[in-house]
């Protein structure tokens, strides 16, 4: 199945969905919020993040905005073949900023977009233009330093815990340690079993799951302390991470309920929080 490019603005509501197909946006003017597994935050003109295939993310557009989607179904031309090595980018939930190269590159896309709108383009033609915008992306987001023998996985707690409630992004933990993204979601995969987006969300849903039990703070509070995007997040991770919403949780407690949860062990696999 081929790719597909397209450029459309992002509703003001925020929405929320998952995909079988990978997935580049880009925002070309405005802005736009997106959480990708609860990691997230501001994208604004110039920047993007990578969705991966069934990665269920939150997504809303900030005043006057304009997208550049790309749609990469995984047996598309750009991500097999001679391309295959290309899927690599998909391993994590991530965010990038475009240099002054990938601008200019972006600029032809998009004049290539707009002289065949009426026309249409030629079969796989959108392959060719995301083949090498990929490409140029995998090997930015790849440049590799001299790694430590292992992580400090005590060091990105404290960070995490202290910024709980901020966007927190892969970047943001790679810096840490001075790592690309790739190579610092790649060790820290190898050192945990986790990805560095499962195990910041599961710390944010252990946070939650204490607030919850131990606080009177309502559940938009709660939601926003812990680094969910509303309340309606915080629900829907509760229900995949233990099987009952924080208000029947809350409830329970209350009244004595044999309704139990599991507490959450950051480098353990609850189950349903893939």
């Amino acid at each position: 199945m081929p790719s597909t490019i397209r450029r459309i603005p992002l509703e003001s509501a925020t929405r929320h969905h998952a995909h079988d197909f990978h997935q580049i946006v880009i925002t070309l003017c405005g802005a736009s919020e997106f959480e990708i597994e609860g990691l997230g935050g501001r994208v604004n003109a110039f920047s993007g993040c990578i969705v991966p295939a069934n990665h269920e993310h939150y997504y809303s557009g900030s005043g006057y905005n304009r997208q550049l989607i790309l749609d990469l179904p995984e047996d598309a031309p750009a991500l097999t073949g001679e391309q295959r090595e290309l899927v690599a980018l998909f391993d994590a939930p991530r965010f990038f900023a475009l240099d002054a190269s990938l601008r200019h590159y972006l600029a032809f896309m998009e004049c290539e977009l707009g002289q065949t709108d009426s026309l249409g383009l030629p079969p796989f033609q959108h392959d060719r233009l995301a083949a090498t915008f990929l490409g140029a992306l995998k090997g930015r987001l790849g440049n590799v330093t001299a790694p430590p023998s292992r992580l400090d996985i005590r060091h990105l707690d404290r960070f995490i815990q202290q910024h709980m409630a901020d966007n927190l992004r892969v970047a943001d933990l790679a810096k840490l340690v001075c790592l690309s993204e790739a190579h610092f979601s790649e060790r820290f995969r190898q050192q945990t079993g986790l990805s560095p987006w499962q195990y910041v969300k599961r710390q944010r849903l252990h946070a939650a799951h204490q607030l919850v039990v131990q606080s009177q703070l309502s559940l938009t509070d709660i939601a926003l302390q812990t680094g969910f995007a509303n309340q309606s997040a915080l629900s829907h991770a509760f229900r995949r991470g233990y099987g009952l919403s924080p208000r029947q949780l809350r409830q329970s407690r209350r009244l004595s309920s044999p309704l139990t949860s599991r507490p959450v062990n950051p480098l353990a696999e609850p189950a349903k929080l893939n």
